[in-house]
């Protein structure tokens, strides 16, 4: 019981009404960094290597290795497919994109000095992609337990139906009334403040589908420097900018044709955030030796700026009648603060035959924040985000090997589970490998990314009971082409 309570807290709330979760401080918050094939092929571990586009979302000092400009662009193929398992019933569905991972320029500029000191300082701008949210899923399975009608015969109980049918106060406008509109919950006769509905016991089949589309991306702006081709310097404000666009339909049909005076009912819900922050990122590399390279990143909390922009329909066809009822098209903004971050990097350089590189990452997705006039989120859901998500660690590492004008790379990543007290799984492995082609002005490279994570999910939960949970196994593959110039 205890756990379907802290479920219910930082799922996404199983009815219309749509305000801040704990679960969309985690969406905004998680970064899967991608940028150039070069990095996402030795798995997004490219801090202390620089020489790199990649380098402004991750740790800027890499500027600091650039000895010509460059101009950047990077587009990729992604798929994201997910087989969902629910109740003995397994749903595979995909979604493909194309996008643009990464582009931008590097100025150079040599401060002619032979000696020691600063020697160049770079300019830089451009954009990285640090998260996609492209997914299609579908979710089906035969309940012979409950229906997602009990959750909102449960947040009816005691209250007087002429509140709900008269909206009052507009706090039922996205699900309890809409709800009673359609014929899904009534009174109990004799009551005014109990309910039933036209599923009274189980037997139905439920499906959900969710399309969602967006990311979020970062526009970088870059300053960064050599002293002595010992120290690197860089410093990045991070302008990331996010959009998330979500359609779920849910519904329920009696296809045994066992439920009295009912076949089926449904509830779409559709929701459109937006939001545009800033940041500041620091990083320092270190190259005692010439083999050896050490560097560091400190990442600021993202302060957005967000707009939410929601509706639900609702239906329900029973056996007199048919019935549909929308809801106002509701708007809010807010403001949410995501964590802080602290990266380490170590790299080991062969001359020109290759290299190792290796990057610890450190987040705590418990500090992330909502703000808004009016809205007691302390109480709430902030509460919720300290109390159920943690500190993480991820973990970052890949290889290249040089020879002539090619190069070979394969990488790994572990970005590990934001739950506490193994809540949830949620954490995340990505697979890498890539080539690539350079005659010293004109580069290409190729990255093949395959990622994959399990986690589960509940269609409805309450503070009392939850639908068993559906298995959701979601993998990522990604195909990056990288287009360089230097001169």
């Amino acid at each position: 019981m205890k756990r379907v309570i802290i479920i219910s807290t930082i799922l996404l709330a199983s009815m219309g009404v749509y305000a801040q979760y704990a679960s969309d401080a985690l969406r905004f918050s998680q970064q899967y960094y991608q940028g150039t094939a070069r990095n996402m092929a030795v798995g997004s571990a490219f801090g202390a290597l620089g020489s790199d586009l990649s380098s402004l979302a991750m740790n800027p000092a890499g500027l600091g290795l650039y000895r010509n400009s460059e101009y950047t662009i990077t587009p990729e193929i992604f798929t994201r497919s997910v087989t969902a398992d629910y109740l003995g019933t397994s749903i595979n569905d995909a979604r493909t994109i194309f996008d643009l991972s990464n582009f931008g320029m590097v100025s150079t500029t040599s401060l002619g000095r032979s000696g020691g000191g600063f020697k160049y300082v770079q300019f830089a701008f451009g954009m990285n992609r640090l998260n996609n949210f492209n997914t299609s899923r579908t979710i089906v399975g035969d309940n012979t337990n409950s229906s997602k009608l009990d959750v909102y015969l449960e947040n009816a109980d005691g209250i007087n139906y002429t509140d709900i049918e008269n909206n009052n106060n507009g706090y039922y406008s996205y699900d309890l009334t809409p709800a009673w509109n359609t014929f899904l919950i009534d009174t109990i006769p004799g009551y005014s403040d109990a309910y039933y509905s036209p599923v009274p016991f189980a037997g139905v089949q439920q499906k959900e589908i969710v399309a969602a589309r967006g990311s979020t991306n970062e526009w970088d702006v870059s300053v960064g420097t050599n002293f002595d081709d010992k120290l690197y310097f860089g410093l990045t404000l991070g302008m990331p900018y996010t959009r998330f666009y979500r359609d779920t339909r849910y519904s329920e049909r009696d296809v045994a044709d066992t439920i009295p005076y009912f076949s089926s009912w449904s509830v779409y819900e559709s929701l459109a955030t937006t939001g545009f922050g800033f940041n500041v990122k620091l990083g320092m590399i270190y190259r005692p030796v010439n083999w050896l390279r050490i560097g560091g990143a400190f990442h600021s909390p993202t302060w957005y700026s967000m707009t939410d922009n929601w509706n639900t329909v609702y239906n329900s066809n029973l056996e007199w009648d048919s019935f549909s009822s929308s809801s106002p098209q509701g708007t809010f903004n807010y403001k949410l603060y995501t964590p802080m971050r602290a990266i380490g990097d170590v790299a080991l350089i062969f001359k020109k035959y290759g290299f190792l590189t290796f990057e610890y990452e450190y987040v705590d997705y418990g500090t992330a924040r909502f703000k808004a006039t009016g809205v007691d989120y302390a109480s709430g859901t902030n509460t919720d985000i300290s109390n159920n998500y943690q500190g993480t660690s991820n973990f970052r590492g890949g290889a290249e090997i040089r020879a002539g004008m090619f190069s070979f790379r394969g990488g790994y990543a572990l970005y590990g589970s934001p739950y506490k007290n193994n809540l949830n799984d949620g954490k995340k492995q990505y697979f890498t490998g890539g080539l690539g082609y350079s005659n010293g002005h004109f580069g290409v490279d190729f990255a093949f990314v395959y990622g994959n994570k399990k986690s589960d999910y509940y269609l409805y939960t309450s503070d009392y009971f939850a639908t068993s949970p559906a298995g959701i196994n979601e993998k990522d593959y990604q195909a990056v082409l990288t287009l360089k110039y230097s001169y």
